[in-house]
């Protein structure tokens, strides 16, 4: 089956008693067991819960993985993973990356002697150039966030492969629907599943899918033991959310694809970031390996004081932080998303006091030109 086939489909199976299309939320702390020595295949929600469980198969099947696992949040996802790596191990990551993930490894983990390279992972001699003996992984973003560069997962996998390295790629911004890591050599896929995955902005989650089996059950042992696991309830509204994936991202697309078009023919518009401009450094790799672009812009305008007018002035696309929901959303990745970013970092990559960040919902594109029309008109 295609996989919007597949996501409209997410915990029709579950309910084999009653029949409910929609998967129950099993609302439950713990589970009564049958007997001594018996179990229902759940004792602690903690554990296991069969909302999670049918939205855990959900995402797995989605991206060809033996097995997915869902967390309170992505950076709960992301942390999970971490407790891959012991002290004195080394990663190689994305430059240019969500400042959160940043800031969780810069400020939190560096704690217990894990150390990190940031390098342009669309670039693969700069990643080859940047691993070291104790090595152990590369970490990458496969549209990056906010300048949307994109990784060439097949020849990151060739050399992770060669020097026995885990492969992780951060896929929020793609999805499934767009592009399947483990199917282009990746070892693990996360998601911030609050973004395009729930796609209505009304909850916080992660997911993590998983190639290998053996993994798998170590990525399951850290699960259960760190706890930080999604409840019942967000499970539930990650699974809605989840059925509408294909037609929410192609609405989404068509939008941002117009409005990209629009911006760069814009005066007050320096320079546009979107991998489906045909100018763009990835547009020709991304259309080969993807079904898609994705939904986010960045851009550039000529002065930076007409960033607070655009972020003020905008009625329909609300000034706020997130992104992948059905209604628009602009942010000023300086200050808010890549604050935890040094300075002297931000400014090398070019995140800069005149650079914006869109996601496009599914308004009318034209009701959306129109308000970025009389927002930089001010």
């Amino acid at each position: 089956m295609q996989i919007a086939t597949q996501a409209a489909h997410i915990g029709l199976e579950w309910d084999t008693r009653t029949g409910a299309v929609s998967v129950p939320i099993y609302q439950t702390a713990t589970f009564r067991h049958p007997g001594l020595g018996q179990s229902t295949g759940f004792d602690y929600s903690r554990s296991g819960n069969p909302t999670r469980q049918a939205l855990e198969d959900g995402i797995a099947r989605l991206d060809g993985g033996c097995r997915g696992f869902a967390y309170a949040s992505g950076m709960a996802a992301i942390t999970s993973l971490l407790l891959l790596f012991k002290s004195g191990d080394h990663l190689i990551v994305t430059e240019d990356l969500y400042g959160g993930t940043c800031r969780l490894f810069d400020k939190i983990f560096s704690q217990y002697g894990l150390s990190v390279s940031y390098v342009d992972t669309s670039n693969p001699q700069a990643v080859e150039a940047a691993i070291r003996p104790a090595t152990r992984a590369l970490f990458v973003e496969t549209l990056t966030n906010p300048l949307l560069k994109f990784a060439e997962l097949p020849v990151l996998a060739g050399i992770a492969r060669l020097h026995k390295l885990l492969l992780i790629a951060d896929n929020t911004f793609l999805t499934p629907y767009l592009l399947r890591p483990l199917e282009l050599g990746a070892d693990i896929a996360v998601y911030s599943a609050t973004k395009y995955l729930a796609g209505h902005n009304d909850t916080v989650a992660g997911l993590v899918t998983v190639k290998d089996p053996a993994l798998a059950e170590q990525i399951y042992f850290h699960q259960n033991a760190a706890g930080a696991t999604l409840g019942p309830q967000d499970a539930w509204l990650v699974i809605r959310g989840m059925k509408t994936l294909g037609v929410r991202l192609d609405r989404q697309q068509a939008n941002a694809l117009k409005i990209a078009n629009w911006l760069q023919d814009h005066p007050r518009v320096a320079t546009v970031f979107y991998p489906g401009l045909a100018g763009h450094p990835g547009h020709r790799l991304i259309t080969q390996q993807a079904r898609g672009y994705g939904a986010m812009i960045a851009f550039e305008v000529d002065n930076p004081a007409l960033v607070e007018q655009i972020l003020v002035k905008t009625e329909l696309i609300s000034f706020a932080e997130s992104l992948g929901g059905v209604e628009s959303l602009i942010t000023f990745p300086e200050l808010q998303t890549h604050a935890d970013i040094p300075p002297e970092q931000r400014a090398r990559l070019g995140i800069n006091d005149r650079l914006l960040r869109l996601s496009v919902g599914i308004e009318d594109c034209d009701d959306l030109i129109t308000d970025l029309t009389q927002a930089l008109k001010g």
